[in-house]
């Protein structure tokens, strides 16, 4: 039976700054500075240990445009090694590292193929004659709008057919919207794999044939949270295994903790310390945001000790020198603010036009935009997704509500 094994992984951006993260303690920012270099070293790992035919690569191999030397030896010397077990390597770029960037270039192995900035077809031939054609492409330059999933054709004449794309899935994501396609255009193709790269969340689009999005092998900020890593695949004449495999050395998470029950300062320490030992990973680290909800905001004492960081510097104390280190980075709360919306109606016509406001309320953009605009805070910012937008809009109706009920 004809049948071939591969990894698939995608936006590894190596060598990524890690921006507004030099507060940590220097070990822990240096190792989420080296994360990125070894969840790739953990990807050629199991490349050779599960003996597959070859890898591919789905965009953004580095993580800006100058692609540092270091980043480009640190892969060429990972590729050497998969090239020394008879492995080849398929990968396109991206928009982080688009071919129209200007920047020193070394040379790699012989079992490494770039794909060129025109859709082609590449050939791959196992020793038993089993035969895959894999089409791609890579950015000629950093903004792809177009529909490049149009000059995707199929080649006829072998056993398997292997897409790799970098590009955005129409209406499912705010993220930066390059290469659009839809779902259908992918089926339409009649490929047996879709291996796609740009967004950092894994996820499957489809599983007749598996369209796969492996997300990011290394988160790299508390949005890119849980588990990270890349997909081994098996194709075959009667259907497709694909199986996950993680690479991430640091993870983010975020937990929420439901403060109604909590009486003391104590008590809420040690719900945080059960909460940082429930998220603890043997052999990795986790940096972790709490969100403290429904907090008494009677507990005057216990409210101080957390905007005074207090809590935050006991939490933080045991966890410098740990190799599987739990850093909660983020502490925040909100207190326990309950609102019949109905019975403020009734009070008062002030309250029915607040909440008719809160509704409609469209012009968030405008009230941000003098921070986007600002000269320093526009290079470590990313747009609001809608979930965002969404939950900054609650978060100031809390606070507006906790302030108004208060007098």
């Amino acid at each position: 039976m004809k049948q071939v094994k591969f990894l698939h992984t995608a936006d590894l951006h190596l060598d990524s700054p890690m921006v507004g993260l030099r507060h940590l303690p220097k070990a822990i920012f240096h190792r989420l500075q080296e994360s990125t270099f070894k969840a790739l070293s953990k990807i050629t790992d199991a490349a050779i240990k599960q003996e597959v035919d070859f890898v591919v690569i789905a965009g953004d191999l580095y993580d800006a445009e100058d692609r540092s030397i270091r980043a480009q030896a640190f892969f060429r010397n990972e590729m050497a090694r998969l090239d020394e077990k008879g492995i080849r390597v398929y990968a396109i770029h991206g928009n982080h590292d688009h071919l129209g960037a200007q920047s020193v270039a070394i040379n790699f192995p012989d079992n490494v193929h770039f794909f060129n900035d025109q859709v082609e077809t590449v050939v791959y031939r196992k020793e038993d004659g089993t035969l895959v054609h894999l089409y791609g492409f890579s950015y000629p330059e950093r903004h792809v709008s177009e529909r490049w999933i149009e000059k995707y054709t199929k080649t006829a004449g072998a056993d398997f057919h292997i897409g790799l794309l970098h590009g955005h899935f129409e209406g499912a994501s705010d993220h930066g919207k390059y290469a659009p396609f839809r779902v259908s255009d992918l089926i339409d193709k009649g490929y047996d794999y879709w291996a796609l790269g740009h967004i950092h969340k894994k996820s499957f689009l489809s599983e007749q044939p598996y369209i796969v999005y492996p997300g990011n092998p290394q988160g790299r900020n508390r949005k890119e949270l849980g588990d990270k890593g890349a997909y081994i695949v098996n194709l075959t004449e009667s259907g497709s295994e694909v199986s996950f495999l993680e690479t991430a050395d640091v993870i983010w998470e975020e937990t929420v903790m439901d403060a109604m029950q909590i009486d003391s300062f104590y008590d809420l320490y040690e719900k945080c310390l059960a909460a940082i030992e429930g998220n603890r990973r043997d052999g990795k680290g986790v940096l972790m945001d709490i969100r403290i909800e429904r907090l008494n905001p009677e507990l005057s004492d216990v409210i101080n000790k957390i905007n005074s960081g207090e809590l935050l510097e006991l939490l933080q104390e045991t966890e410098k020198g740990e190799d599987s280190f739990v850093w909660v980075h983020r502490l925040h709360f909100s207190e326990d603010v309950v609102v019949d919306r109905g019975n403020l109606i009734k009070q008062s016509d002030f309250y029915e036009e607040l909440f008719k406001t809160i509704e409609l309320y469209e012009e968030l953009t405008e009230t941000l935009s003098p921070l986007f605009r600002h000269s320093q805070a526009r290079r470590h910012l990313g747009g609001l997704t809608e979930s965002e937008r969404e939950q900054l809009v609650r978060e100031a109706e809390q606070l507006l509500l906790q302030q108004l009920l208060k007098n």
